[in-house]
């Protein structure tokens, strides 16, 4: 194809990336917010939200996926790809954020807080939300594997933007052009050894945070 495969290589990388803190932004910010939203409330308001998220959890992702990108056609832009896929990204964090939320909320600090006139948007935002921070920083690295796990796994299926690229795209369009067969691995081989470190890479550095922030909580 006459292109450079390390730069490609980066290039796919560097979107592949983007695409991925699109999705896990939007999936924990308004899962953290949907989540928090509904615990707060109770009542019917948290039975009618709950009732969304459920919606959205047993709905099978992939399927759903593949319908809208096979519809859209291969015309895709990053930011519609990723919002696409930030669709199903938000309904778990809220589920488990609404847990941890019913269990805040019937605390002695937040009864103060309430009794001293606070109003809901300023408890959540500064006596609960600091006790999710940890826990939403993982929720959204680990967003990041799932999205470039999907978009990678869409781009295979050659349902992925055919003009932009990823690192999806990078081993559809060498296995397109017979790469396996010329016997050019580097190829096709480069953006597969590349992912499989960027998910040892990413799981590493949730795994370190997470001892960090325990340590220095004092477990």
């Amino acid at each position: 194809m006459g292109q450079d495969i390390f730069w490609m290589l980066l290039f796919s990388l560097r979107n592949s990336i983007i695409i991925g803190v699109i999705v896990g932004s939007i999936g924990t910010i308004v899962g953290c917010l949907w989540g928090l939203a509904s615990g707060f409330l109770g009542d019917a308001a948290d039975r009618v939200m709950m009732s969304i998220s459920d919606t959205f959890i047993v709905i099978p992702a992939l399927p759903i996926l593949l319908l809208m990108t096979a519809l859209i056609g291969g015309t895709m832009g990053m930011v519609t790809l990723a919002l696409i896929l930030a669709m199903f990204a938000w309904a778990h964090p809220s589920r488990h954020i609404r847990a941890v939320c019913l269990t805040l909320r019937e605390r002695d600090f937040i009864q103060t807080a309430r009794f001293s006139g606070e109003g809901m948007f300023r408890i959540i935002v500064t006596e609960i939300m600091p006790y999710l921070w940890t826990w939403a920083l993982s929720n959204f690295m680990n967003a990041i594997l799932v999205a470039i796990g999907m978009e990678t796994t869409l781009a295979i299926l050659g349902l992925s933007s055919a003009t932009l690229p990823t690192l999806g795209n990078m081993i559809q369009w060498s296995r397109a052009r017979g790469a396996i067969m010329l016997g050019l691995w580097y190829w096709i081989g480069s953006p597969i050894i590349l992912i499989v470190i960027l998910f040892v890479s990413l799981f590493m550095l949730i795994s370190g945070y997470n001892v960090y922030f325990a340590k220095r909580r004092g477990v």
